[in-house]
């Protein structure tokens, strides 16, 4: 008799366990509505939050992303705070608003690869009693205590694909005023409209100018002509300087008035190239 009490009484405990367990298998269905409110709630958020995700996320892939500094330059004006900041992605976002360049670090950053050179302006005699050109250009005024003398440089910059700048410096010193020079450049580029509109040619690619166009500048006058693929720049030497710098390879250059002053005739290239943006239409 007492065997079998105990076998019932272990019996009743395994239907006990069991009925235990069948209660914890019933018990997580029935926590189910928390979780069924949990995605109601997620819903919701996500209803609210979605326009405003989607308008940050597009954005952000508009703005490009902030620029490291690797020099201690502190932006002046707002333009230099939003190239920092990564608004503007290349020189030619910047130019196309008309935005005023006021600091040179601006072009450093969003031109890279930028090309440099010196145009000579100046002169001295030379074996024979010719004229030895020189990168400055030598002046001098009458002071009670002497001759008091100045230099000047011209410098043209940049990125060999449309963009373009010069600019002159003055100092007591040439490399004082080839630095300048090449200061206010960086202050003064421009975008040049490329295009072939030689009628020999007719690619239609960007090697040349698309129209005749003509800068003045003083007495001199500078003409460009359209060329065809294989001319090359057909120019004086430092005319070729501002024309290859700009990304021009194929063109005829006509000149007119006293281009011995250097600094007139660079200025008169630069004024056409800077005429080719007056015509009407994207080039």
């Amino acid at each position: 008799m007492r065997e079998k009490k105990a076998s019932e009484s272990a019996d009743d405990i395994e239907k006990q366990v069991e009925e235990a367990i069948a209660e914890v298998k019933d018990a997580k269905p029935a926590e189910a509505p928390k979780t069924r409110k949990a995605p109601a709630e997620k819903k919701t958020k996500t209803a609210k939050d979605a326009p405003k995700e989607d308008v940050s996320e597009k954005a952000a892939s508009d703005k490009a992303p902030p620029i490291e500094r690797d020099t201690d330059w502190i932006p002046k004006t707002k333009l230099g705070n939003d190239v920092l900041a990564g608004k503007y992605r290349t020189i030619e976002d910047i130019l196309q608003k008309g935005e005023l360049i006021l600091e040179p670090e601006i072009v450093d950053i969003l031109i890279p690869d930028m090309m440099q050179d010196v145009v000579y302006i100046g002169g001295s005699p030379g074996k024979g009693g010719g004229i030895r050109r020189t990168a400055t250009k030598m002046t001098a005024r009458m002071h009670k205590s002497g001759r008091r003398f100045k230099l000047s440089a011209l410098s043209v910059i940049g990125n060999g694909d449309g963009i373009v700048g010069i600019g002159r410096g003055i100092s007591n010193e040439h490399r004082t005023a080839i630095e300048k020079a090449t200061k206010n450049a960086k202050l003064s580029v421009i975008r040049v409209k490329r295009g072939c509109g030689s009628w020999e040619c007719g690619c239609g690619g960007g090697h040349s100018v698309p129209f005749k166009v003509s800068g003045t500048e003083g007495s001199v006058t500078v003409t460009l002509l359209p060329a065809p693929k294989g001319v090359g720049i057909v120019a004086s030497k430092e005319i070729k300087k501002i024309l290859k710098i700009a990304g021009i390879k194929d063109i005829w250059a006509k000149t007119s008035g006293k281009t011995e002053t250097r600094t007139n005739l660079a200025a008169a290239v630069f004024n056409a190239l800077k005429n080719i943006n007056s015509g009407k239409g994207d080039l």
